[in-house]
């Protein structure tokens, strides 16, 4: 017997079986075919009649221990089988409940190993499992991705593993990323005559993320961060960046009897098809919280976009218990449900157990509590690590509502793990988590629904020092980042552009696109924890602006997409119990959208519509709020400025 079950598992020259050859597998609808070779290697392809989607593409892991074995496996079984679930979230973000049904393929090879193949209507996924005994070292993981001539990539290009992950998506031709460059995921391709691929992972735990390379002309490969040995603070003092020194030669270390990460390929012949997919938080694993009846998703009054710009006050604002008790008395007077204090209410960076002299921060949890404004506090992710237990009970005690994590910047194994750690301590002590300077969601927010937002999403604060926040990245991102999952993007600017007029001003920030446009994400982006980055001063201007945005829900019954085109405009309907709220964007070309409300139940209902101004072309803030009597017979005209947006919020007569 060799110790520690040693295992050896790389498909690239992988198997054989006594009618070597292959298995194919269909979607539910008959429309997808995966197709798994076996044989001196292991390959999958994936086709759509006979147009060839993925060409065939190897996967393989690598133990520690067996690299250079080139010992031929058998097959000792398969199966192969149909899946029907019903899934309940417990913070759902596009439906209150999700129909699963899948075709699966599970090869068991001679050993402790298999890989497991589904195959929904909506794409194909697989992940290896180990069954070994002990704890087992993993020196790498390979995935080969071909993809068809002609293919084109939204590119998420990274310089370093080492990043908040916060990319402008490139749109090239395959053959034109540089060899080797790599991306942060998920990455979407356009393939074959009108197909999108998406492909990102989930069921991420103690493993680290997988990022892709170019590595041919239309190939990439897998590309991991290695477990950090030896790391020390940037510069030698600094609170939030780190150098990593020294790293091992392998990718994970951990129990030998396990489910690896998913990899998921989300298809689509329709670009709106990438708007509704559940597929992400399928694959990940069940929630892990015995009562998670405390969880609370809510919209959040936010301070450091807007610099604390307080005005028509008679005190100074600033990070002040004064200041942030006007934050309170927006939220209250709002309905949101939190205030943020971002950085600045602690001591120090890294004394995150005092508070600035300068806040009487018990008094503002009481006042806050009074009001039904919880408090949520902003705190480095370096102070944290390793000191969790101690820092997020000391916070529960306190009567804070969750944390604010920032600047984790790294992506191996540790790091993952202590993602889950802090998730699991902060449920433990009934604290929400939004996760920034973090990598994409990968399924901890399905294990773990305390966590109910990430950033990894290059959103509204850019523009406190750019122009890259165009109406073309805004409709970008709800076909990329955030079919992952939830997007910490903080919408909600009120100091409004065209492109041609915005001007840069880090304390006093202005988006390019409308009014309007902002208004729309509260809709169309999904984050259970939704901020309103401006400054309460400037919402109490205009009153109508957060009335109509407070009435939007942050959590989702059902979620439809009648018509979307990524980098050009879409429209999206949600509802949430009795009521819909509709939204429409588009790039900086205006467009006139026709809106069929046949999926509105029977009956009149009272629509309250948020729109572009008819000079918004030349001034981005200018609206109109209108309302009218609708039912599912009628369709309505949406009439969108450059870089506009439209908002409808359905209500009942019966229910008003």
């Amino acid at each position: 017997m060799r110790k520690n079950a040693a295992l050896f598992m790389i498909f690239t020259s992988l198997a054989w079986f006594a009618n070597a050859g292959g298995y194919k597998i269909t979607s539910p609808n008959g429309k997808l075919t995966l197709t798994v070779e076996v044989g001196s290697n292991v390959t999958w392809e994936v086709k759509t009649g006979e147009q060839v989607l993925i060409p065939a593409s190897e996967a393989a892991i690598v133990f520690q221990g067996e690299e250079a074995n080139t010992k031929i496996l058998e097959v000792r079984k398969t199966e192969q089988r149909k899946v029907s679930n019903s899934i309940v979230p417990v913070v759902p973000l596009k439906n209150s409940r999700i129909e699963e049904e899948y075709q699966l393929l599970n090869i068991h090879f001679r050993g402790n190993h298999s890989i497991e193949f589904r195959v929904y209507d909506e794409g194909i996924a697989y992940r290896f499992l180990s069954s070994a005994k002990n704890q087992i070292i993993v020196k790498n993981e390979v995935l080969n991705l071909n993809l068809p001539e002609d293919s084109k990539a939204f590119f998420p290009e990274e310089e370093s593993l080492y990043s908040h992950y916060e990319r402008q998506y490139k749109h090239l031709g395959t053959n034109e990323i540089g060899q080797d460059k790599f991306c942060s995921l998920p990455v979407l391709f356009e393939v074959g005559l009108n197909h999108k691929v998406l492909f990102t992972e989930a069921g991420l735990t103690d493993y680290p993320n997988i990022f892709l390379k170019k590595e041919s002309n239309h190939g990439f490969g897998s590309l991991f961060p290695k477990v950090v040995k030896h790391v020390r603070p940037r510069g030698g003092n600094s609170d939030r960046s780190e150098e990593i020194l020294e790293t091992e030669d392998y990718i994970a270390k951990t129990t030998g009897t396990r489910g690896f990460p998913w990899r998921v390929f989300i298809i689509s012949e329709k670009d709106a098809d990438l708007l509704t997919t559940d597929l992400v938080f399928q694959l990940s694993e069940e929630n892990q919280i015995a009562d998670p009846s405390w969880i609370k998703p809510g919209k959040v009054a936010w301070d450091w976009y807007n610099a604390n710009n307080i005005t028509g006050v008679d005190f100074k604002s600033g990070i002040n218990t004064e200041t942030y008790r006007y934050y309170i008395d927006f939220a209250a007077d709002y309905g949101l449900e939190y205030i943020i204090l971002d950085e600045g209410w602690s001591k120090s960076t890294t004394n995150i157990l005092e508070p600035n002299p300068e806040i009487d921060l018990k008094e503002l949890i009481t006042y806050g509590n009074r009001k039904n404004v919880g408090i949520i506090l902003w705190l480095l992710w370096h102070p944290l690590n390793g000191n969790e237990e101690e820092i997020l009970s000391a916070y529960a005690a306190w009567g804070v509502k969750g944390v604010k994590v920032d600047f984790m910047q790294r992506a191996d194994q540790y790091m993952v793990n202590s993602y889950e750690k802090i998730a699991r301590i902060a449920a433990e002590n009934k604290l929400l988590v939004d996760f920034h300077g973090a990598y994409k969601p990968s399924g901890l927010n399905r294990k773990y629904p305390n966590v109910l937002s990430f950033e990894g999403v290059m959103g509204n604060e850019n523009n406190k020092w750019s122009s890259y926040i165009t109406p073309e990245h805004n409709l970008t991102l709800p076909f990329t980042r955030m079919v992952a999952g939830p997007m910490d993007y903080t919408p909600g600017a009120m100091r409004n552009a065209q492109l041609k007029d915005h001007c840069i001003n880090f304390d006093h920030p202005a988006s390019v696109g409308t009014r309007a446009h902002q208004v729309a994400m509260y809709v169309v982006f999904e984050s259970p924890l939704q901020m309103l980055c401006d400054a309460p001063s400037l919402y109490r201007k205009e009153p109508e602006v957060p009335a109509f945005i407070s009435k939007i829900p942050v959590v989702w019954d059902e979620t439809i997409a009648p018509e979307a085109r990524i980098k050009e405009y879409l429209l999206m309907a949600r509802r949430n119990q009795k009521n819909w709220y509709v939204a429409a964007m588009t790039n900086q070309e205006a467009r006139n959208m026709q809106i069929n409300l046949s999926f509105l139940d029977e009956g009149d209902y009272e629509a309250v519509i948020f729109m572009d101004g008819a000079n918004a072309d030349k001034n981005a803030a200018d609206y109109k709020i209108i309302r009218q009597k609708v039912n599912n017979q009628s369709i309505i005209t949406a009439n969108l400025a450059p870089g506009g947006g439209w908002t409808a919020i359905f209500t009942p007569v019966a229910e008003k």
